[in-house]
């Protein structure tokens, strides 16, 4: 038969003495410091926010801004058709999964383009005209319309 175990006592951790030194101790105005840390970070998001909106603005070609635009909608209509089918209803369940189904296609689709049709992607797809990517984007989307028409019903 094994020997029975005895159960270890708690390790005693030393108290702090006094002197020790200022390193480990926290400061005094522990909260004050924080709070300064935390506005800085807070000025630091907002400086860089505000960066990243100049850059788009200056930088940005307009027919992009124009995709985007169209994304940013694209977005809000999926978004309103989710919310409406769980607050309201979802009677025509069809209808949901179609429309859904529709601006996240057309969102790929647009994200797709965007990507091809970028000036600062132009190494990435050399042989790609800007009118040979608008083509293609425009035959999938005929096909993707179809296929939510005939989802519909």
């Amino acid at each position: 038969m094994p020997s029975r175990r005895v159960a270890a006592k708690p390790p005693t951790v030393p108290s702090p003495s006094p002197s020790s030194s200022s390193v480990d101790a926290p400061p005094a105005n522990l909260a004050t410091s924080v709070k300064h840390a935390a506005a800085q970070q807070g000025q630091g998001l907002v400086a860089a926010v505000g960066s990243l909106w100049h850059n788009y603005r200056t930088q940005t070609a307009p027919k992009l801004k124009l995709i985007d635009c169209f994304m940013l909608f694209l977005v809000l209509t999926g978004v309103i058709q989710f919310v409406y089918c769980f607050a309201v209803t979802n009677f025509p369940f069809n209808a949901f999964i179609g429309g859904f189904a529709a601006a996240v296609g057309q969102f790929v689709l647009l994200g797709a383009l965007r990507i091809q049709s970028n000036p600062a992607n132009k190494a990435t797809f050399p042989s790609l005209s800007p009118e040979r990517a608008f083509g293609d984007f425009l035959f999938g989307s005929l096909i993707l319309h179809f296929f939510v028409w005939n989802y519909l019903g």
